[in-house]
């Protein structure tokens, strides 16, 4: 099948954390046989912020990482005609200027020949409803979106027809558990600061029982204002800024344990859909203790593939006997593990894209089988 994908980009993950998903559906389907170009914008924000902070370099160290994997640069002159010329289905992502959404739909209304689908990953159909709302996805077959709760918005307010959840999951390709050569610390978070979606969150269940236990810790990520990297100073946590993603896994083999601190709207407004480090972690093999969120869509077993604190006093309880505890850490271990590949891969996650494809399939030909008669 020829596949067309529009995202915001493959190669850089700067602030960019659909770039992991991405891959790594674009991995397994390359494994199945599958055709696929991806194309993002020549100038995309990501990408000139990584060559702003580490050079032209960690482009090639991109490369190097995913050799099979390459996309196009659109200027914002594309010609629809020639990119989707034999195109069988089509993914454009939520970070896509209205325009090119547009512009797409109705290229497939004029043209037609392929599946469409819109993919939300992101919580601005809560946040931002106004921006959401503007996507003319009149065209388009229907969403693809990361979590039940935004599958129904799209629905209840009339922004699509058909909807199905699409939970992001680990490329187990490039997370998985690697051999320790040598232990750097305690404690390691990957993430981003977030504004004023986790800072107090953050200094509630990161900083302070990191303080209070004495942990050896360490912060990667971006976005980090003078304020955040002075406290994280303060407490004795080291900050090591942007890691790619494909380097997260021999990171993880160096610390005993990680945590998971959502962003607020994902706790008060888009229960059921954790950030997709936890996928990654899981697949690493480190020990996971998470702030709360409510997992309405049982994607794990809590207590059992990670454990839970309600609050700082918990989560420091929590890191110290998972740090205290070899046997708590091995059981949490192997059951997450045991999760993400029996549940949670990019490869049941390209199952399910192709399931959805049959089930649109078979609505049309019903209708169409109606309709004749």
């Amino acid at each position: 099948m020829r596949i067309v994908m529009f995202y915001h980009s493959l190669r850089s993950d700067w602030n960019h954390g659909n770039a992991h998903f991405l891959r790594g559906v674009v991995t397994e389907l390359l494994a199945r046989g599958h055709d696929v170009v991806v194309h993002e914008p020549r100038n995309a924000w990501s990408v000139q912020n990584l060559i702003a902070e580490r050079g032209p370099k960690a482009l090639d160290d991109f490369r190097r990482a995913y050799p099979a994997l390459t996309s196009v640069r659109d200027d914002g002159s594309l010609d629809l005609d020639e990119a989707l010329d034999g195109a069988e289905l089509v993914l454009v992502h939520e970070w896509n200027e209205h325009s090119l959404v547009k512009r797409i739909g109705e290229h497939r209304a004029t043209v037609g020949g392929y599946r469409l689908f819109f993919h939300d990953t992101h919580h601005r159909s809560v946040t931002e409803p106004g921006s959401m709302a503007a996507y003319d996805l009149q065209h388009y077959d229907g969403v693809l979106a990361f979590g039940a709760v935004i599958r129904d918005v799209y629905l209840e307010r009339g922004w699509a027809e058909r909807a199905w959840t699409w939970h992001e999951a680990a490329d187990v390709h490039v997370f998985q558990p690697r051999t320790q050569t040598f232990r750097e610390g305690d404690l390691v978070w990957i993430g981003n600061w977030g504004d004023d979606e986790r800072e107090q969150e953050l200094e509630e269940f990161l900083i302070e029982p990191v303080i209070r236990l004495r942990l050896k810790a360490r912060i990667h990520g971006v976005r980090y204002p003078a304020h955040a990297q002075a406290l994280l100073a303060r407490a004795g946590i080291e900050y090591a800024g942007w890691l790619p993603n494909y380097e997260a896994p021999s990171v993880f083999s160096r610390f005993d344990v990680t945590v998971h601190v959502p962003r607020r709207p994902y706790v008060q407004a888009l229960p059921g859909i954790p950030t997709i480090r936890v996928f990654e972690a899981m697949a690493c093999g480190i020990p996971l203790v998470s702030a709360p969120w409510d997992d309405t869509e049982e994607l794990f077993t809590p207590g059992k593939d990670y454990l839970v604190a309600r609050d700082g006093a918990q989560m420091q309880r929590h890191l110290r006997d998972v740090l205290n505890d070899r046997q708590l850490s091995e059981q949490l271990v192997l059951h997450a593990f045991r999760t993400i590949h029996e549940r949670h891969t990019c490869g049941h996650r390209v199952s399910e894209l192709l399931g959805f494809i049959r089930e649109l399939d078979s609505t049309r030909a019903a209708i169409a089988h109606s309709s004749a008669i």
